[in-house]
């Protein structure tokens, strides 16, 4: 089977490609549903600007069931789809619903199993943060990045120019316990309020025996019209991955109902 080298037994079950595309090599980035789903609008932005095409579907049992049409107006969009295409070494994962309750655990095992056997050389994932908790010597830049601890070097990886631009070490404005704080040991990921499951997954990748060399870029972000805040986590992925864009486009879908209908004026008067 051609596509053995990248995909074992369990990993074919969670990931079924719709074309043939080898992901050995490319760079694979994760936005992890959370605070203002900024990631998922910057995961938008990226794949409408550098034209990616859905390339596979992932298992959706583990996600809040989520179905629409697709941005071409052909098929269906699920809940968990990869984007890529031929002569770009980025693909994306576009998440469009939360991880039921029940099923965290086993998403993040299948979803890591996925990126360890997949030949991807690197995986960058992107999630908000809840402005609210920011501290006033964070009110410098709203992009942070954590580098998980046993985690690879980045040093020759494609995420290597994370270390050169000025995005600072991520570090917990707020305790995770506040009122324990003092009786909890320092966690080695940080906490991340607003985070949603971004932790578990980099405090699960630093405890295993993961060789592909990973990060996650944050960004501080309050609930609202979060266009903005998308284009500049966008950009910090464009700045890491030295990806050739000069400005993004938005996807057609963003303009027929992101924020719902405009009220009618005649309520106005």
């Amino acid at each position: 089977m051609k596509q053995s080298s990248w995909l074992c037994l369990t990993s074919m079950v969670f990931f079924q490609p719709t074309r043939p595309l080898q992901l050995t090599g490319k760079t694979l980035i994760v936005p992890v549903v959370s605070t203002a789903n900024v990631s998922q609008l910057a995961a938008d932005l990226l794949v409408a600007t550098l034209s990616l095409e859905s390339i596979g579907i992932f298992d959706s049992s583990f996600l809040v069931p989520v179905v629409g049409s697709r941005e071409e107006g052909v098929g269906v969009c699920t809940s968990l789809e990869l984007y890529g295409k031929d002569g770009l070494d980025v693909v994306i994962v576009q998440q469009r619903s939360p991880a039921l309750k029940s099923q965290k655990h086993e998403f993040i095992s299948a979803l890591l199993e996925f990126i360890e056997t997949s030949g991807v050389a690197a995986v960058l994932f992107l999630s908000g943060v809840d402005l609210s908790n920011r501290t006033d010597s964070q009110m410098i830049t709203p992009t942070y990045h954590i580098h998980p601890p046993n985690a690879t070097s980045l040093a020759t990886s494609p995420l290597a120019r994370l270390s050169e631009l000025p995005i600072p070490e991520y570090s917990s404005p707020v305790p995770q316990y506040p009122l324990h704080s003092s009786e909890q040991p320092e966690p080695d990921v940080p906490f991340i309020p607003g985070g949603s499951l971004t932790r578990r997954i980099l405090q699960t990748l630093g405890g295993s025996k993961n060789s592909v060399p990973t990060a996650a870029i944050l960004q501080f972000v309050l609930e609202g019209d979060n266009r903005a805040d998308a284009a500049l986590l966008a950009s910090a992925v464009v700045a890491v991955l030295g990806l050739n864009v000069t400005g993004f486009k938005e996807p057609r879908s963003w303009k027929q109902g992101l924020f719902g209908a405009p009220p009618d004026q005649t309520l106005y008067g």
